[in-house]
């Protein structure tokens, strides 16, 4: 079977793999339909590292996915516990946390230290079949589509990220950066009624695409910019809620300069560097709560739920649609941040 592995920094190619195995107890067999390219992908492409897991060798990346069950092990059953069947379409959970642990049984799944597809040393979904552990799998309706169903994920990770910001009814939201991620958070920051939902993006074509999702969007170039904006536009008392979701560098800080007193700042992105930076005396003063988030907490089935109604086009992210033969270049095009790419969808097995 095809498959797209990463060999080094900005090296992807298109090779030929064993296919899996049949499924062992509690596994399933899938073929994979769809993968989205995530921010912490591109950390991956452009370093062969994220945080401090280094890419020592050859791997297949992709976390954000989905796929048609095509063999079932006796008693394999999806993460609602309902028997898995072959022809059901679904998106999978990358992460496989042990439920043994005392950081599960204290309800913090994505804390545990776990196997993750797509992060080293677990291949990921850019392979046409793959093995999956089936609680890990959730099936989706037909109303959702494939490339949809990938951003399942990324919903899940907003999803946790509004839970950890405990947004309240009227509260004054802003989101710096307006990925894929950032535009999720601020849709659901809307739907959890937000008074007023202000996003920041360098780059224009997302600041337009927050902007045509309700939000007050600005362009930014600076910290010092996005202050001003952000005093004139609440006089001078800054935002409830700030969710810092672009690459974490400067927008750390800024994501503390504009929030209120007493305020919340959820930190959602990951940096470069595996360091970040905020001025110590603005936090202070200011009393924030900093809090930061990894992943999500078993957030499928509520992903799959909003995911199906009309006031939430996932759709409408995706930019890019190609196949398993264009993913080196799909990688490039996301990295260098090509203008009008938003979400790129790789979709495999397709008749």
């Amino acid at each position: 079977m095809k498959a797209a592995r990463l060999h080094g920094p900005k090296d992807i190619r298109i090779e030929t793999l064993d296919a899996p195995p049949a499924p062992a107890a509690g596994e399933v067999l899938i073929n994979v339909r769809a993968v989205g390219i995530c921010g912490s992908d591109l950390h991956m492409y452009q370093d062969a590292r994220i945080g401090d897991t280094e890419i020592p060798a050859p791997m297949v990346l992709g976390h954000e996915f989905m796929g048609e069950v095509v063999a079932v092990s006796d008693g394999a059953t999806d993460g609602m516990f309902q028997p898995l069947k072959v022809g059901q379409r679904v998106a999978v959970e990358p992460a496989i946390a042990n439920e043994h642990h005392e950081l599960f049984e204290k309800g913090h799944p994505n804390l545990v230290p776990a196997a993750f597809y797509g992060l080293y040393p677990d291949d990921g979904a850019l392979q046409e079949q793959m093995i999956v552990r089936a609680k890990n799998c959730f099936p989706i309706p037909d109303s959702i589509s494939d490339g949809a169903g990938t951003l399942l994920e990324t919903l899940g990770v907003a999803i946790h990220a509004i839970d950890l910001g405990h947004l309240k009814l009227a509260d004054t939201v802003a989101v710096i950066g307006c990925g894929p991620v950032g535009m999720l958070i601020l849709k659901m920051a809307q739907l959890a009624g937000a008074k007023d939902v202000y996003a920041f993006d360098r780059l224009a074509w997302r600041a337009e695409k927050a902007a045509s999702w309700g939000a007050t969007a600005w362009q930014y170039e600076n910290e010092a910019q996005a202050v001003k904006l952000i005093d004139d536009a609440t006089d001078g008392r800054g935002c409830d809620v700030v969710f810092e979701a672009a690459w974490a560098d400067e927008s750390v800080n800024v994501s503390a300069e504009i929030a209120c007193y007493g305020g919340r700042v959820v930190l959602v992105g990951i940096p470069g560097s595996d360091e970040f930076s905020m001025k110590h005396s603005t936090a202070r003063r200011k009393g924030l709560s900093v809090m930061f988030s990894r992943r999500m907490k078993h957030t499928y089935p509520r992903a799959i739920a909003l995911a199906a109604r009309a006031d939430l086009d996932l759709d409408d992210l995706v930019s890019h649609n190609v196949t398993l033969d264009d993913t080196a270049e799909a990688f490039k095009q996301n990295s260098d941040y090509e203008p009008g790419v938003n979400k790129i969808v790789i979709h495999l097995n397709h008749d």
